[in-house]
């Protein structure tokens, strides 16, 4: 099979799409030796930042500046150059199929937040790019995401066919591991001011990520346990305050929590299993995720989980992390007490989190990938 993908995000490979297609290829490439893949990327010199596995192809494409360029890309310059490679079939690995695709099309849709949540609508002309690329969803032979809970969405949402909708569950890194190397772990420590003990949060701040819960969860924490495990906040901080990227320092203030959270930034990829191994818990009380890949990241280091009872987060967590509502505060603060006085609890569920996360790999993700590669081939329809 000769399979286009579009690559926009290859070289960005702090965002979920990014991560997706990084490990979905040599998986693919691994169990399919007839496999031959032609990577389409934005830019006429650009190059990849790492080395590309064999038999993909690195196929750049000169592309205008800025959000029109980017819409020129998906919408026109990717089908076009789909036909011309003669490529069997094309897969966008993020929300972004052609409206008119020139070949078969599987698309891979990890949520569709900006339907769902309000405040993630932005202005006129994202609303019109996200209506346009819902519509053109409706014209690919197969759509992929991530869970139970984006695939109720995705149907209601888009109005598509459920037989059309496949749930493929991504996977940690396979660096994701525990650390236990005392030299490893006291280097990460130095290069991020972190504590012998601590509760870590590492995430995004926009609202739906719930930092407000956790800080105030935290009070009833700080109450309990004082200064023996202060919160750390990773994860880069918001330019300004807003009410969609509210400043977590401002809210620790208002809370009292000055001294008690420590915000560290941004961790580099290489660093995460040495900063969620040395965590003594990690909290995740998202409101909306269409995946929640970090709990699986911290499971797959180790480290017991703190989440919520929400979206997709139950269908990752199952039995292996505490699951409350992401606004019940007094809740969240019990659990992290309890994991951080509890050897025994805190053992438990870190065994929990590894069985949980060994279950999610990128081998069963390129098997079901691939299945539905074949079934998208055989449908004789688009849309």
């Amino acid at each position: 099979m000769r399979l286009a993908i579009n690559g926009w995000f290859w070289n960005q490979p702090n965002t979920g799409s990014g991560q997706t297609v990084r490990y979905l290829l040599p998986a693919l490439l691994e169990q399919q030796p007839e496999l031959e893949i032609m990577l389409v990327v934005p830019g006429r010199t650009n190059r990849p930042d790492t080395p590309l596995p064999d038999r993909v192809s690195w196929v750049p494409t000169p592309t205008r500046p800025g959000n029109l360029g980017k819409l020129w890309f998906e919408q026109v310059t990717f089908p076009r150059l789909c036909r011309q490679l003669q490529a069997d079939l094309a897969h966008v690995p993020y929300f972004a199929s052609p409206l008119e695709p020139s070949i078969p099309t599987v698309v891979t849709i990890h949520d569709v937040i900006p339907l769902v949540l309000p405040a993630y609508r932005g202005n006129v002309l994202v609303r019109m790019y996200t209506a346009l690329v819902a519509a053109a969803a409706g014209r690919a032979r197969v759509i992929l995401t991530d869970s139970h809970a984006s695939r109720r969405d995705i149907v209601t949402r888009l109005r598509v066919a459920p037989e059309r909708v496949r749930v493929v569950y991504l996977a940690p890194a396979p660096h994701y591991q525990p650390i236990e190397d005392d030299a490893q772990l006291a280097v990460v420590r130095r290069r991020y001011n972190l504590p012998e003990a601590f509760m870590l949060w590492l995430s995004g701040f926009d609202v739906r990520k719930n930092a407000r819960a956790v800080l105030c969860a935290h009070t009833w924490v700080h109450a309990a346990l004082e200064d023996a495990y202060p919160l750390v906040m990773a994860g880069a901080l918001p330019a300004r305050d807003t009410r969609f990227f509210p400043d977590p320092r401002r809210i620790a203030a208002e809370l009292g929590l000055e001294q008690a959270v420590r915000f560290i930034g941004h961790i580099d990829e290489a660093d995460k299993p040495a900063v969620y191994s040395a965590a003594t818990l990690f909290i995740y009380p998202s409101r909306y995720e269409g995946f929640g890949l970090p709990i699986l990241e911290a499971m797959a280091c180790g480290t017991p989980v703190v989440t919520s009872n929400v979206t997709s987060l139950p269908e990752l967590a199952g039995a292996a992390a505490f699951q409350l509502d992401p606004d019940d505060t007094r809740g969240m603060a019990g659990a992290m007490i309890a994991l951080c006085t509890e050897p025994e609890l805190r053992c438990a569920l870190r065994e929990k989190g590894l069985q949980q996360a060994a279950g999610f790999t990128w081998h069963k993700t390129a098997t079901q990938t691939w299945t539905a590669y074949q079934d998208a081939l055989q449908m004789s329809w688009v849309g």
